[in-house]
């Protein structure tokens, strides 16, 4: 396991990524994977910063002992706590799980990320829970609600009250547009949907929201390859967000939001901030998009880690 996530990082670092954010399956009772991405952490730590996520797979209150092992993790190291409300067996289970994540979250000061309502069902609605909660220990910008699916299917008059509570709790959000695509919609007859949350009008209403890759050479996504132009690609093509006023800001759906929804303090151009940045292959977002080039360049605390300039 520790092989092939280093593999993993590596192939991200030649694509210019320096900050990664896993998910680890703490449903397993050994823990196994969560203390192999603990030593890769520290094996990888001058190319990469990873966040770890201690993601309860089967679940919190529906798995045996999930919230036991929950709380082992974040005594182990995590760096984020996990859900996924939507798949416990019941509307209550995912309710209380949700609640007892985010306290537990607060208690440590740690950060949070919830698979929330990676569902078509527009009555998958965790979502409103989260960011009550949020609201309520004021933590929103801790919190980040990924893939929210639902919301593709949710109608608007709901999803109109629903934003002045998302407004209100500065959650942020991540995106997963090629898995969406892929895994979404497998229930429909014709037409299907796509399976993507409200990213445009989630934007529109002053929201944080990034695109990222769930997955990496697995069922769920079977062509990942860490490249984010092509995520970001892809994304926009199907958030129908090709007109020129959004290719112009674009970029920040993998750059900037992603560093808020990773609660990074220490990001971006500036003086006394650290000597870490990519540089693409183009004189415009515009042209970045059109050409989809390799990384030019890839420098991390004053070191070259990429340099295709020859």
């Amino acid at each position: 396991m520790v092989g092939r996530a280093e593999q993993t990082l590596k192939l991200f670092a030649d694509n210019g990524i320096q900050h990664v954010r896993t998910h680890v399956d703490v449903t397993d009772p050994t823990l196994t994977g969560l203390k192999a991405m603990l030593e890769v952490r520290e094996r990888m730590a001058q190319t990469v910063d990873l966040q770890i996520v201690a993601f309860p797979q089967e679940g919190l209150w529906s798995f045996p002992q999930g919230k036991e092992l929950m709380e082992e993790a974040v005594r182990l190291g995590a760096d984020v706590v996990g859900g996924i409300p939507h798949f416990e067996f019941t509307r209550d289970y995912g309710v209380e799980s949700v609640q007892w994540l985010m306290a537990l979250a607060h208690k440590h000061d740690l950060l949070v990320d919830v698979h929330c309502d990676e569902i078509d069902d527009p009555e998958s609605r965790f979502l409103e829970v989260l960011a009550a909660e949020a609201l309520r220990l004021d933590y929103g910008s801790r919190v980040t609600a990924s893939h929210t699916c639902a919301m593709g299917s949710y109608n608007d008059h709901y999803c109109s009250r629903l934003f002045r509570l998302l407004q209100k709790s500065g959650l942020r959000f991540l995106s997963m547009p090629t898995e969406s695509l892929h895994l979404q919609g497998r229930f429909d007859g014709y037409p299907k949907r796509r399976g993507l949350t409200r990213v445009p009008e989630l934007l529109d209403a002053g929201l944080k929201v990034a695109f990222g890759q769930d997955s990496i050479r697995d069922p769920w996504y079977p062509l990942g390859n860490g490249n984010m132009l092509r995520t970001l690609d892809v994304g926009l093509h199907a958030c129908h967000m090709l007109g020129m006023g959004w290719i112009d800001r674009s970029l920040e759906l993998i750059t900037d939001n992603g560093a808020a929804a990773l609660d990074l303090k220490e990001y971006g151009i500036g003086e006394g901030l650290p000597a870490r940045c990519v540089v693409l292959q183009g004189g415009s977002p515009y042209e970045v998009l059109l050409g989809q080039l390799p990384v030019l360049a890839s420098v991390r605390d004053g070191r070259v880690l990429v340099d295709r300039r020859s």
